[in-house]
């Protein structure tokens, strides 16, 4: 099967708090899709191609017969998000620490990268990068 040139992503994350979860997402300069926002749910824009579906536990229990993780223990996924630039990475780690985030990992920088972590409200690890466009090798 051959793969997609293009897919969109949406990722889906329980929060116990939504309007907190969007006012904190909000902070760091993201909209949502009023389409498929309600009580229940918020679709966080990443990019034309990428989406954070934020779920009350509730709706999320709909979509798993699993038990939803306690995010203030283990460390299920990592979400990363890419950058415009070195100072864009610390310019969202500063506004996620100011709007009720905490820190996660310390700041790493290889030069030719550089990144930033933090926990959402909800106990979710982002890590958001810069990477130098000339570091990244074509794909054959």
């Amino acid at each position: 099967m051959p793969i997609a040139k293009s897919r969109k992503v949406f990722v889906n994350l329980p929060v116990s708090d939504l309007p907190r979860a969007k006012a904190f997402f909000g902070k760091l300069g993201f909209s949502f899709n009023p389409q498929f926002t309600n009580d229940d749910a918020a679709c966080m824009i990443l990019s034309d191609e990428g989406y954070v579906m934020l779920l009350t536990h509730q709706h999320f229990s709909q979509f798993t017969k699993r038990a939803i993780a306690d995010q203030g223990s283990p460390t299920e996924v990592l979400v990363a998000l890419s950058c415009d630039s070195k100072e864009e990475v610390a310019e969202l780690v500063k506004l996620a620490l100011e709007s009720g985030g905490k820190a996660a990992m310390p700041p790493m920088d290889h030069g030719f990268m550089v990144g930033g972590s933090f926990y959402d409200p909800d106990g979710h690890h982002w890590e958001v990068l810069w990477m130098d466009p000339a570091a990244i090798q074509p794909q054959s």
